[in-house]
């Protein structure tokens, strides 16, 4: 029998061998036909990015041979997308991966057990990443299994999107945010601790949030479409109960959106201080000038209108209350963005996806552009603007050395055609390719 020593000698020696052999490099090189290193610049012909353990470290014109970036011990593997678009991963700014809005959702509620519902969220998440979208806040799950799932996908134990999570909303009791829809037994029973009335319950709601793992708080300052009651869109949550949220959150590290419709709301929302207005149908003049007084961006959602207005006339399993809100709301969001746009709000890409279908976020792009929105300003608000929104600009959003290499590739350039980001061809994740056709 051998000695304790030796066996501990033996132990030691093979961590050893595993940390050297995992310490040695892994570098990958992309051949690109096209790189749009930057959103809003021109992109570059035949380039060459490397990058190693998952990080970019060179960006070189040319697509230079494997021989001259291969060293010793550190074989370089090639990514032949020469005769593809490339770009850096799009980010999608709201997103809620725990479900779909369908006519099955009341069944569900009470059918899925908590379990249930985290290995939807992970299928859902996987097919977020498949399109193309390589980070993504999700603003309102379940606390637990959306914290789970991001620290599962964060450890490699699953394949979806890095994810900024904001767990349960901090809301007003029988605001939007609340449960509706219910029976009372059943609404008292899965009312969120984060439902908050008062300036000081909403301070510790806040609180609370962040202590079980929020990296993000969601709040929602005006009433809803999909809230299943007759209480409109308006201001709900007071001025004072929005200022704590904000200064709390912001004590804490944590950046603060807002679900805002109505203008009254958006701008209470915006004067505390919050980060984002997320959809901000009715933005006004008073509106864009506290967006750009403040830099907060807007996040648009416009397909979250899209789908509402067609769920709206073409089924029938909305309620009365839902249906004409949604057909209102729905139809004049697109105005307003075309407003807030073209008077310089600063712009953020987000889907709202779960009331649309995860894996089509794409298609906000589509809405964006044919609202007025630039190409370019397109995919500087789903990159460059996403990372700054989530104050992760000095490792994402951009091809350049030094980044976390999220980079995706399409057949042929969304410059000339948007419609190419509904059709992502590669999708690379740190430095993982999770999709190659």
């Amino acid at each position: 029998m051998k000695s304790l020593s030796t066996s501990v000698s033996l132990i030691t020696l093979a961590l050893s061998s595993l940390l050297s052999v995992t310490a040695v490099g892994q570098t990958q090189v992309i051949h690109a036909g096209k790189l749009l290193t930057v959103a809003g610049s021109e992109p570059l012909t035949k380039q060459t990015v490397v990058i190693t353990d998952g990080k970019i470290t060179a960006v070189k014109a040319g697509f230079i041979p494997l021989g001259k970036i291969s060293q010793k011990n550190n074989k370089a593997t090639l990514i032949d997308l020469s005769s593809s678009f490339v770009m850096s991963g799009l980010m999608d700014m709201h997103v809620h991966l725990q479900g779909e809005l369908g006519p099955k959702n009341d069944r569900d509620n009470l059918r899925l057990s908590k379990s249930d519902r985290l290995v939807k969220s992970a299928y859902f998440a996987k097919k977020t990443l498949m399109a193309g979208f390589t980070t993504v806040r999700d603003l309102g799950s379940s606390a637990e299994q959306s914290y789970a799932l991001r620290d599962g996908i964060s450890k490699g134990w699953l394949q979806g999107p890095r994810i900024i999570a904001a767990g349960t909303s901090v809301a007003v009791t029988g605001g939007h945010g609340d449960v509706d829809g219910m029976s009372p037994d059943l609404l008292d029973m899965h009312t969120a601790k984060t439902v908050c009335d008062g300036p000081f319950d909403c301070r510790r709601a806040t609180r609370r949030a962040i202590k079980f793992g929020a990296d993000v708080i969601k709040i929602t300052s005006t009433g809803g479409v999909l809230s299943d009651t007759d209480t409109g869109t308006g201001q709900q949550m007071a001025d004072d109960e929005l200022r704590e949220v904000v200064n709390a959150a912001h004590a804490l590290g944590r950046k603060v959106a807002s679900h805002a419709h109505a203008a009254a709301g958006i701008n209470a929302a915006l004067r505390a201080g919050v980060d984002s207005i997320e959809h901000g149908s009715y933005a006004n003049e008073e509106s864009i000038e506290l967006f750009k007084k403040g830099g907060a961006y807007l996040v648009p959602t416009l397909m979250a209108g899209d789908t509402v207005v067609a769920l709206a006339k073409n089924t029938n399993f909305m309620s009365a209350a839902i249906s004409a809100k949604a057909i209102r709301v729905g139809g004049d969001m697109i105005a307003n963005f075309k407003r807030s746009y073209k008077s310089g709000v600063k712009i953020a890409y987000g889907t709202d996806s779960g009331v649309s279908k995860h894996g089509n976020n794409g298609k906000e792009a589509v809405l964006m552009y044919e609202a007025g929105m630039s190409v370019q300003d397109v995919l500087k608000a789903a990159t460059i603007n996403a990372a700054d929104l989530i104050g992760k600009s000095k490792s994402l959003g951009t091809i350049e050395v030094g980044k976390v290499a999220d980079i995706i590739a399409m057949h042929a350039s969304p410059l000339k055609d948007i419609k190419e980001l509904m059709d992502v061809d590669f999708v690379m994740k740190s430095g993982e390719v999770v999709k190659s056709k």
